[in-house]
């Protein structure tokens, strides 16, 4: 049964298969579900976390925060990495197979008069089982934009938008300003919105929808700055002051420089809702416990993350231009000081960036190894290939992941490094042995 339930879901249209298929704009299927749900997302003391980069990392530092300060807490995010209750976890513990099948079961009815896409019906389900596991706070990342986002439904305690970049632009428009617009959308009248957005048309299309919600907003580089005393690929130590208090020496154990930036938004946000009444004493424990373990609270995976030490090898579920760009970045200078080759294992899909990603390898003089990923949305190995060379890259002929890693451990020499990269889909093809905490 459980697995004949599961079917129920795992049958409708993903976007990271068929992309446009399964994009249904709109909330009216999305209330719905939660009506006959019994709304449960009502019940939810909720963080909603949109943006274009960085949701993710920073919806789990929030979560993990929370955790450490004794608090029951939902994260969602998405896509999953190996298994769809990934999606659904409670102080880092995916939601149970069984209760998944058994919640489904219950609702065939539903589904097949509904007819959700498979996004809709995981968000619906994580409300449901939040609500039923009476957590504390739910922390929740936006699918894609935001306004029509299916997660949209939710009146939280806090709206938080991370960066803004050009994304997407079939679907939210092509100006920063109007991508803007649609992650604004999750902003709720007279409800806090924290920004950590930086481009100009960007931040004055939020500010121009906190206006018109009447939405306090916090600019994330008005209330907070930090200091970088050590950055690796263990994490960073910072230092960092916000209206609150000050936070000496942070250990963040998301690595990049990148993250540091998502980790002070992680604790302003946690700041304006669940340390808000704590103690400096009880709010310093939290951050520092919270952002110092945060796979270890939220079984966040897949950013930045060491498999090997030596050779050196790296994965990243990065898939846009600034992504790949942040896991550069933190991996390649790592390679370069140890007079390493970096190489990279990557795949693509449509629209992408991919001259973009191709221009960034061939700056970082990296040998890469296109790789096959079992998805309509994914561009052909060779097809990856080519326009890598066009850009000057140094291409490698196509393999598997599992064989790309093989001939690499087998042939690189100590120093070198391999960052796996370009698709959430990388982390189910790793080999068993790198899935292990997965």
């Amino acid at each position: 049964m459980p697995q004949d339930a599961l079917s129920l879901l795992l049958d409708r249209p993903q976007y990271a298969n068929v992309a446009d298929d399964a994009y249904a704009p709109g909330l009216d299927r999305m209330e719905t579900l939660v009506d006959a749900l019994g709304n449960p997302h009502e019940a939810l003391r909720a963080v909603h976390v949109a943006g274009t980069n960085g949701k993710g990392s920073t919806a789990a530092m929030i979560a993990a925060i929370a955790t450490a300060a004794g608090l029951r807490t939902g994260l969602h995010t998405s896509p999953h990495l190996t298994h769809v209750t990934q999606r659904m976890r409670i102080d880092g513990v995916p939601a149970p197979t069984d209760w998944l099948a058994d919640t489904l079961d219950a609702h065939r009815a539903l589904i097949e008069e509904v007819q959700p896409s498979f996004f809709e019906l995981t968000v619906a389900l994580t409300f449901r089982y939040f609500a039923e596991q009476d957590v504390d706070l739910a922390v929740i990342e936006v699918g894609l934009g935001g306004r029509l986002d299916s997660t949209n439904v939710l009146h939280p305690a806090l709206s938080t938008i991370t960066h803004i970049d050009l994304d997407h632009t079939d679907i939210l428009g092509n100006t920063l300003g109007a991508i803007a617009r649609e992650k604004a959308g999750i902003i709720e009248p007279q409800t806090p919105v924290l920004s950590a957005v930086t481009k100009d048309e960007a931040q004055a299309a939020i500010a121009k929808v906190a206006t018109a919600q009447k939405a306090p907003l916090h600019r994330l580089d008005d209330e907070t700055s930090w200091t970088t005393h050590r950055s690796d690929l263990t994490g960073s130590v910072v230092s960092l002051s916000t209206p609150a208090r000050r936070y000496d020496r942070l250990s963040v154990s998301l690595p990049g420089r990148h993250q540091q930036r998502n980790a002070a938004l992680a604790v302003r946000a946690a700041e304006l809702t669940v340390l808000k009444d704590a103690s400096d004493e009880a709010a310093d424990a939290a951050v520092r416990d919270g952002l110092g373990d945060v796979r270890g609270h939220t079984g966040f995976h897949g950013r930045v993350e060491v498999l090997q030490d030596e050779p050196l090898i790296v994965v990243d579920v990065a898939h846009n231009p600034p992504g790949v760009r942040a896991a550069l970045d933190a991996m390649a200078p790592v390679v370069h000081e140890r007079d390493g080759t970096l190489h990279v294992c990557l795949n693509a899909v449509e629209g992408k960036g991919l001259p973009e990603i191709a221009e960034m390898l061939a700056a970082h003089d990296a040998q890469v190894t296109p790789f096959p990923m079992d998805t309509k949305r994914a561009l052909p190995p060779d097809e990856i290939g080519a326009t890598l060379r066009a850009y000057g890259a140094s291409i490698h002929a196509p393999q598997s992941l599992t064989d790309t890693l093989d001939t690499f451990r087998r042939t690189a020499a100590p120093e070198d490094g391999l960052l796996c990269v370009g698709t959430h889909k990388v982390m189910e093809v790793l080999p068993a042995e790198f899935r292990g905490s997965q």
